[in-house]
């Protein structure tokens, strides 16, 4: 396998076109993410969703609702094609959780991992 570098660009790009397949929850944008052997884990040591299907698969099965939340990022840092995305999500309900995404993006620009990491922030109160 040939390494490939991602640039900033590349990065956004992926990383919104994440955030408009999370609104929409449409299979063909959700699988268009990902490379057909890709590796999904919702968790660092959780057992990965694994090709574009079975990501979908357990994406809808636990789909947010559409205005249910609100994500805003920054990228984080890259290291040749791996993407580091730190990122808050905003429940409507009142949940917030911080986040951390590392990508590693094949050089078409999908996705051949995603780990994320959340904590709930504690509640203001």
């Amino acid at each position: 396998m040939t390494e490939h570098t991602i640039t900033p660009a590349d990065a956004h790009r992926w990383v919104e076109a994440y955030i408009a397949a999370w609104r929409s929850n449409l299979p063909d944008e959700i699988s268009g993410l990902f490379t057909d052997d890709a590796q999904y884990r919702t968790e660092p040591w959780a057992e990965p969703w694994i090709g574009a299907n079975d990501i979908t698969a357990g994406w809808l099965h636990h789909e947010d609702e559409p205005g249910t939340w609100e994500f805003t990022y920054e990228i984080a840092g890259i290291d040749a094609a791996r993407v580091f995305v730190q990122g808050v999500t905003r429940y409507t309900e009142g949940k917030v959780y911080s986040n951390l995404w590392v990508v590693d993006l094949a050089g078409d620009g999908r996705a051949r991992s995603f780990t994320e990491w959340y904590v709930k922030q504690p509640d203001p109160s």
